[in-house]
């Protein structure tokens, strides 16, 4: 489920990006260069989620206790 949703916003907030990029410059709204810049950019928030540690730190333990 995680995977759905975080691909889901973004998609939704690439898309919006690219959308509003491509109309400041005045140019024409391609749908497929935010849909492969959404999987990029999903495959990499996934990847630094599973590289930052879920451990607590050792203040939050000594606050716990």
């Amino acid at each position: 489920m995680q995977y759905i949703i975080t691909f889901f916003w973004s998609f939704l907030l690439v898309t919006m990006t690219n959308y509003v990029v491509s109309s400041v410059l005045g140019v024409n709204f391609n749908f497929m260069n935010g849909v492969i810049v959404s999987l990029v950019f999903s495959v990499l928030v996934l990847i630094i989620a599973a590289i930052i540690p879920n451990e607590s730190t050792p203040d939050m333990e000594a606050e716990q206790h």
